[in-house]
Parts: C-alpha cells; structure tokens; sequence
C-alpha cells in the first residue's frame, strides 16, 4: 500500500500514513512493509512499545531510535545546564 502522504514531506516531519492493519484475535499486528522499509525495521528487531502522552495512542520506537533520541535530548539539557552556569 503507498502511504497517502510522499517521502519528501516524511523527511519534512509530517505524519505520513501506511495503512491499518487489524488487530488479531492474539493481540498482533503487522506493520505494514513500507513503513518497515522507510524505517529500517527488520525481523529480530526489538521495538518499544509506549502509550503517547497526549492521545489515547501507541507509539513504536525501534531500540536503537529510542536510544538516539534520548542521547540527542540529554546533550541538549546538559548545553542548557552549562550555559545557565555561565
């Protein structure tokens, strides 16, 4: 299925859609091959699953995207904390 919404405005930081798959009677659910693809999601990976702050939503990280992420917002916190030193 092609996402209603073009990879050049993905990279913009827009919602992009890939579909709607449907939950199974166990629970599962399959993420759809393009929004694998786009993010490198690959059989083995280890996802984190989290419920969003502000919606009653989930969210998926790939381990490694969330480990990236939380490095880049604790170098930020420490370039704030050392410029309110100075």
């Amino acid at each position: 299925m092609k996402s209603m919404i073009s990879h050049q405005d993905q990279k913009s930081g827009e919602p992009v859609f890939y579909g709607s798959p449907t939950v199974g009677e166990r629970g599962q659910i399959s993420i759809p091959a393009e929004a694998r693809s786009d993010l490198g999601i690959e059989p083995g990976d280890k996802l984190l699953v989290m419920r969003h702050p502000c919606h009653d939503a989930l969210v998926l990280f790939k381990l490694e995207a969330a480990r990236e992420c939380l490095d880049s917002f604790d170098k930020l916190l420490r370039q704030v904390e050392d410029q309110a030193q100075e």
